[in-house]
């Protein structure tokens, strides 16, 4: 094997070796194809994914001592010369050392003088938005219109940093990112050329970690084959990137989602055993709750990313779609403050606790309280001989924001339902939240004809209703009562209906503004308020009034 770097090494050296630029690859040759090649070209990109070697490629394909053309020969000195880095008509510039003015203005007073050896003089500059704006001015008109002699390749990571009038003199090409898939393929290439062996899943984690970039990739590919002595497995690579071992994130998640807390610190715990990079692991499980989401909308969509959806499956069947975008949300604010923690292990028991406390199917007294794991069931909400009073106005809430209250044991009277009350008494055994919590709430019954129980929805809440939703909270009565009901919504202004037949979000807003009038008026009546309005000529605020928590 040589002692060359694997990035230089297995650098492309054609255009049908580029991978991943297609749309770029296809623009170039067919321009060379036919003869019309442009003054001036744009690659831009992140890091890593072609830009000089597209722009090297393009400079053999032009000066090619067998002519132009998308396929140069790669065996003359013009095309040897590109290859080698020391063909004298091509000029490769690194913007980011040379920015002044002066460096510019030495280098175009050069762009009149004819090619030494070659067809073209080609100036490569690379990191071009590093340039003070004194020398995009001085650039400005050569590149507008340089001698024909003369090409212009430019590369740069941020074009958004060019002014306007060196974008509109270029031909612009947007590369992107490689996909994992591609990537984990070239390694495998390369590796089977270079005879060493590895393991497939290896590859993806490597191709993973670069985030699209070939040239990271690579990098990493190097490292991999010093740290697993020529024999790479997903474990070491795992171990050299400072990952988690895929177990131990979905035996983490697994204990999230049942409310385990034990289990959850005693995962952690072995992460601490293992010296885990907790802002990795933080990584893995946003990355975890993402594939388990993607799962849920499209399952094919993981097997084209090559990732196993066996133990992704069953955890998809475990969760719902939102309480996993909470979860999800959870993760990123912990990613967002993790710099701010007192150290990395306390930013992501941190972020996990939260986990823990947010779910939104977990009632108030299900809830993990310290290491408690959480007993079968426990979150049903059911026959719970716990839970608190009902608070006066509205059955079983003190707000919109309230935890929803058990009213009730066994399976709700279908007959009932038809009523508020019975509808109110159906919402509280539920044991839903989110959306289809909130739909619920924003219905009145209407009438009940066997199992089709027809209910009003109010109207501006008709963004809530889904054909799907409702089949949703409908499984899920069958499910958790043995309840066979049919939802029949009809559209209705409900805002005039009379406080009977308003909805449960209703009478909660009522009620809400009836104790903001009692507020408000115990303060207006107040003695004290009263003598420092005679006194000072005061005037009370009304809207500043707000009723005092208990």
């Amino acid at each position: 094997m040589s002692d060359l770097a694997l990035a230089r090494k297995w650098r492309p050296k054609t255009f049908s070796e580029v991978i991943g630029q297609t749309h770029v690859v296809s623009a170039l040759t067919n321009a060379l194809t036919n003869q019309r090649i442009h003054h001036a070209f744009l690659f831009s990109g992140t890091r890593g994914v072609g830009k000089t070697t597209l722009a090297r490629i393009f400079a053999k394909a032009v000066t090619c001592e067998s002519g132009i053309s998308a396929e140069p020969c790669g065996q003359c000195s013009a095309c040897q010369g590109v290859d080698q880095g020391n063909l004298i008509d091509l000029i490769e510039v690194d913007a980011a050392s040379r920015t002044k003015v002066e460096d510019t203005r030495e280098l175009l007073d050069n762009v009149q003088y004819t090619p030494t050896v070659s067809r073209f003089k080609i100036y490569l500059i690379d990191e071009v938005h590093m340039l003070s704006m004194h020398s995009f001015n001085a650039l400005l008109k050569t590149l507008e219109e340089p001698p024909e002699h003369v090409k212009f390749l430019l590369a740069t990571t941020n074009p958004r940093k060019l002014p306007a009038t060196i974008l509109s003199r270029c031909i612009q090409f947007n590369l992107k990112s490689v996909d994992i898939t591609r990537l984990g393929t070239h390694l495998e290439k390369i590796l089977k050329a270079e005879k060493i062996k590895f393991e497939p899943q290896a590859l993806l984690i490597l191709a993973k970690s670069a985030n699209g970039s070939v040239r990271d990739s690579l990098s990493l590919l190097d490292q991999a084959i010093a740290y697993c002595n020529g024999d790479i497995t997903s474990t070491q690579t795992r171990a050299m990137l400072g990952m988690i071992d895929d177990p131990l994130i979905n035996q983490l998640f697994d204990r999230i989602i049942s409310g385990d807390a034990d289990g959850v610190f005693a995962a952690i715990d072995r992460m601490s055993e293992k010296s885990a990079d907790y802002a990795t692991a933080l990584d893995e499980l946003i990355s975890l709750v993402h594939n388990v989401s993607l799962f849920q909308l499209s399952p094919g969509s993981l097997q084209y990313k090559g990732i196993d959806s066996g133990e992704i499956s069953r955890f998809s069947a475990r969760i719902d779609a939102e309480e996993l975008q909470l979860l999800y949300q959870i993760a990123l604010v912990g990613k967002r403050d993790f710099p701010y923690a007192p150290d990395p292990a306390s930013g992501f028991e941190m972020t996990v606790m939260r986990m823990l406390a947010f779910q939104p199917r977990k009632h108030a007294g299900d809830r993990p309280s310290g290491r408690q794991p959480q007993p079968p069931g426990a979150d049903s909400g059911v026959g719970d001989s716990s839970a608190a009073p009902p608070v006066a106005g509205v059955s079983g809430m003190s707000g919109a924001s309230a935890t929803p209250r058990v009213s009730g044991t066994g399976k709700p009277d279908l007959q009932n339902i038809g009523t508020s009350q019975g509808w109110q008494n159906l919402i509280d055994q539920s044991g839903l939240n989110g959306i289809k919590r909130t739909l619920l709430m924003n219905m009145s019954p209407v009438s009940v004809d066997g199992h089709v129980v027809t209910v009003a929805l109010e109207s501006s809440r008709r963004a809530l209703f889904t054909e799907d939703r409702k089949r949703q909270i409908e499984q899920h009565f069958r499910e958790r009562f043995s309840l066979d009901m049919r939802l029949k919504v009809k559209l209705e202004d409900l805002s005039q209906a009379t406080l009977e037949n308003n909805t449960p979000a209703q009478k909660i807003e009522q009620q809400k503004l009836q104790e903001q009038e009692a507020a408000r008026q115990a303060f207006i009546n107040d003695r004290n308020v009263q003598k420092m309005i005679e006194v000072f000529d005061a005037e009370v605020v009304s809207d500043s009034i707000r009723k005092i928590k208990q």
